[in-house]
């Protein structure tokens, strides 16, 4: 399994361009292992869509329905050791809770983070996919 960002799953299944062609591919091959998605990604796309900062062509409940049932999709829990290692992530991170629970999850499953945010990528106690080229 993998983990796929909020952005890298908006993307994914919103077909949207942003995602790269070496992400598209890296995602799709990863589709028969799972696609795991931290329960905390759908809590950030409604922020995003009530902040109108997203814009989605479906209400953003259907929308959730509908991109939870892709295929390969599973949803990742909030667990009490997501909470703690959220918390206790070694080194330097960011500030912000929702990566720092994406970024926790990965690392509770033992499973590389899929993401295009810099941040994450410079952070290195976190396996990233596609590694940089």
């Amino acid at each position: 399994m993998i983990v796929l960002d909020t952005h890298v799953w908006v993307w994914w299944v919103n077909g949207d361009t942003q995602l790269t062609q070496e992400y598209q591919e890296y995602v799709q091959r990863q589709e028969s292992q799972g696609l795991g998605i931290s329960v905390i990604s759908c809590w950030e796309i409604a922020k995003l869509v009530e902040r109108n900062r997203l814009m989605l062509s479906i209400p953003v409940d259907q929308w959730l329905d509908q991109a939870l049932a892709y295929p390969g999709m599973c949803l990742l829990d909030l667990t009490p050791k997501i909470c703690v290692e959220s918390t206790q992530l070694p080194g330097e991170f960011h500030r912000d809770p929702a990566d720092q629970i994406i970024v926790a999850t990965a690392r509770v499953y033992d499973c590389p983070l899929v993401t295009m945010d810099s941040k994450i990528l410079s952070y290195t106690h976190v396996q990233t996919q596609p590694t940089a080229s």
